[in-house]
């Protein structure tokens, strides 16, 4: 019987993003290769446990929850979380950021100095600047601040990101309009805490490393993986955790959402089609409201 692979999610690196592996092996992923695997036949997904540790009990979890865990898990994970406001001592340095993801599409958030970019990337932002620097609560000072002063969310879901991702301006210029206008504004507040050294206006584009210039729009995002199924297409783009592929199959362009993959065991396609729950692209406005 082929080797089980366990998928332990996409991770983005100087080189681009990669998938990883349980037992520490990754695969890159490049424009044009080809992504291709199965599901086990008659096999189930199960919860991927809490910081590094297996769900003792291997409870099963739906096939369309983005985070793979069991209730409990779930709240372990973020028991000492920055993201869940649950660690509010951690002393490192943390930047506050505008991110851009399509027009009227900008968030607010904070990341940790020493992650760099990797963030911005993880999320799928097309274009982004710091706006601050300085401790943690600081930091999310300023981000409550910019949520309350400018009525900027913290979140945009990842269905509105994908809606848009075809139809991007062309210009880094026109893509980073939005954010210069949010920055002047930002760094200009009243209120804005002490702590915090207030950065200069510098945009960063990941058009090009997201490689979705003249990206196809996307036809559908598969929904689910199920036991038996499987997914085979050449990679156009990734953005975020997202694989844009070309299916070849008469449904063009699926984007897959990597997160769906944890809790289930993999194997070489062996030449399957793609046959997985695929739902179509949400429009805007619904939208809004080793293995291979």
């Amino acid at each position: 019987m082929a080797q089980a692979w366990r998928c332990s999610g996409l991770r983005w690196s100087a080189d681009g993003p990669v998938l990883a592996w349980e037992g520490g092996r990754r695969s890159a992923l490049t424009r044009g290769k080809r992504v291709a695997f199965g599901v086990g036949e008659g096999g189930a997904r199960t919860c991927v446990g809490a910081r590094g540790y297996a769900c003792p009990l291997g409870v099963a979890v739906p096939g369309r929850s983005t985070g793979a865990r069991c209730e409990e898990c779930a709240r372990l994970d973020r028991a000492h979380s920055v993201a869940a406001d649950t660690l509010a001592d951690d002393p490192r340095p943390y930047r506050v950021y505008l991110a851009w993801f399509g027009p009227g599409m900008t968030k607010v958030g904070i990341t940790a100095v020493r992650r760099g970019p990797a963030r911005l990337l993880e999320q799928g932002a097309v274009c982004f600047s710091w706006l601050g620097t300085g401790p943690l609560m600081a930091a999310r000072r300023a981000e409550e601040l910019l949520r309350a002063a400018l009525r900027v969310p913290d979140r945009i879901p990842y269905a509105g990101k994908r809606a848009v991702r075809a139809v991007l301006p062309d210009g880094e210029e026109e893509r980073a309009a939005e954010i210069a206008g949010l920055h002047a504004r930002a760094v200009a507040l009243d209120g804005w805490p002490e702590s915090l050294a207030r950065e200069p206006f510098r945009p960063v584009d990941h058009v090009g490393v997201f490689g979705l210039s003249g990206v196809p729009a996307a036809a559908g995002e598969v929904s689910e993986l199920v036991a038996g199924g499987a997914v085979s297409g050449e990679l156009v783009a990734a953005a975020g955790p997202d694989l844009h592929l070309a299916t070849g199959a008469g449904t063009g362009v699926v984007v897959l959402d990597t997160r769906l993959l944890t809790g289930w065991d993999l194997f070489p396609a062996r030449g399957r089609e793609f046959a997985v729950p695929v739902r179509a692209v949400r429009d805007r406005a619904a939208a809004q409201d080793g293995l291979f």
